[in-house]
């Protein structure tokens, strides 16, 4: 008889997970890898722990890596039959893990695809290549404006009234930005970086925000090069004039550290920097949704990390991951990851309670999803770089905007016809 995702979950009670008499059974042994985030190493050996009591036939071995290392790692061990049955791995670098042969497909009696497409997120169904769902998260992310209360009100700001459109945004930023004697930034009102989140808020909400798209309904096409993609590229490079900026590329090496020194009064980032926020000293900050343009117009970003099975899961150990990844996919689960890293539940009901809608640091990320777009990437890393260089070229050479634009534009059309082409 076949054990369909529902019947696995039990509704969303663990107990739904135990399946067959354990003392008749061998225990085996899978293996799970992530890369090394410490509330995320917290949560999946919280649903380790109770995936665990509820099924002692399985025994599940979690390790983690260095971001770093973790991609090299995985790439390495799988071919070798060794590493992972379970592995996380960042939604843009999936077609990369398929063209390796590193991921099977997940079992469909297990994971119906029609329970997937009416449960999930929209954006998971990014998921299916080839008719296949290789995939499945946890979690989703999407992107919402921090802002340090204390630099609004040394500045003599509201700190609890955030900036609702993009002109407010710069004008509360250029009021946070601080210069010493000689011109130096000491203080930046807004965060700037693409390599962190803000590739991310340029392509997916400035663009569209402009009144560009950033590729064509079918992502085969680059269109961010047209006249909305031009404007939303000046607009970011406003924040970064030499003179009248509010922000500078580099400015405490990254963004996020910036934001958590009490040195940049706003920052655009995912649900997943919560944890981190919260524990540090002496920062008093709020989130809120990202700031619409003149039209009162919102986009947002979504991404996710997935969690796949890998060709190295065989007989006894393919029917455990498949187990153990339709627990860490569950509501339950879900709900402890909100709660324990800050990351929002990639089904809907589990996100969209009225709790979760109404709470205070996840409400704004949420309420993000309902307008959020997920970049279809095929190579994230490179797709990530040109939009760094795009920057580089306009600060370090003197590129025009429009000239800098091109080329990006060209180059990352080349990525797409590469492979769509083959």
């Amino acid at each position: 008889m076949k054990r369909t995702l529902a019947a696995l979950l039990g509704g969303t009670m663990l107990a739904g997970f135990a399946i067959g008499p354990a003392a008749a059974q061998d225990v085996v042994e899978i293996d799970y890898w992530q890369y090394f985030f410490q509330a995320r190493v917290d949560a999946i050996d919280a649903l380790i722990e109770r995936f665990e009591d509820a099924n002692p036939d399985i025994r599940v071995n979690h390790t983690h890596f260095p971001y770093a290392d973790y991609r090299t790692r995985v790439a390495a061990a799988i071919p070798a039959g060794e590493g992972p049955d379970v592995v996380q791995l960042f939604y843009g670098w999936l077609f990369d893990y398929i063209d390796a042969g590193l991921l099977q497909p997940l079992p469909q009696d297990v994971f119906p695809h029609g329970e997937i497409e009416a449960e999930f997120f929209p954006m998971v169904q990014a998921m299916q290549v080839d008719g296949e769902y290789y995939a499945l998260p946890t979690a989703v992310r999407s992107l919402a404006l921090f802002w340090n209360k204390r630099m609004f009100d040394q500045a003599g700001l509201d700190p609890d009234d955030p900036p609702e459109t993009l002109d407010e945004l710069m004008e509360v930023a250029a009021a946070l930005t601080q210069r010493d004697r000689a011109g130096n930034l000491t203080a930046v009102g807004m965060t700037a970086g693409m390599t962190a989140q803000d590739h991310h808020w340029w392509r997916e909400v400035l663009v569209r925000q402009f009144g560009g798209q950033p590729y064509s309904d079918d992502n085969t096409q680059v269109t961010y090069d047209e006249a909305g993609g031009l404007e939303a590229l000046e607009f970011y490079l406003g924040m970064l004039d030499p003179e009248e900026g509010v922000s500078a590329i580099g400015f405490m090496d990254e963004p996020q550290a910036a934001f958590r020194a009490g040195r940049a009064g706003m920052h655009i980032d995912g649900s997943f920097r919560l944890g981190a926020l919260r524990g540090t000293r002496g920062l008093q900050w709020g989130v809120a949704e990202l700031p619409a343009n003149a039209d009162g117009v919102r986009f947002n970003f979504s991404s996710y990390w997935v969690n796949g099975i890998t060709r190295k899961a065989e007989g006894p150990k393919a029917e455990a991951s498949a187990r153990f990844l339709a627990y860490i996919t569950s509501e339950e689960a879900m709900q402890l990851w909100l709660e324990v890293v800050g990351e929002l539940p990639a089904r809907q009901a589990a996100a969209l309670t009225e709790a979760n809608l109404a709470h205070p640091e996840f409400g704004p990320f949420i309420r993000g999803l309902g307008y959020a777009n997920a970049t279809t990437f095929v190579s994230e890393g490179q797709q990530r770089q040109l939009m760094v260089d795009m920057i580089d070229r306009v600060l370090l050479e003197d590129m025009s905007p429009a000239e800098s634009l091109q080329i990006a534009a060209d180059a990352e059309q080349a990525l797409l016809d590469d492979f769509y082409g083959n």
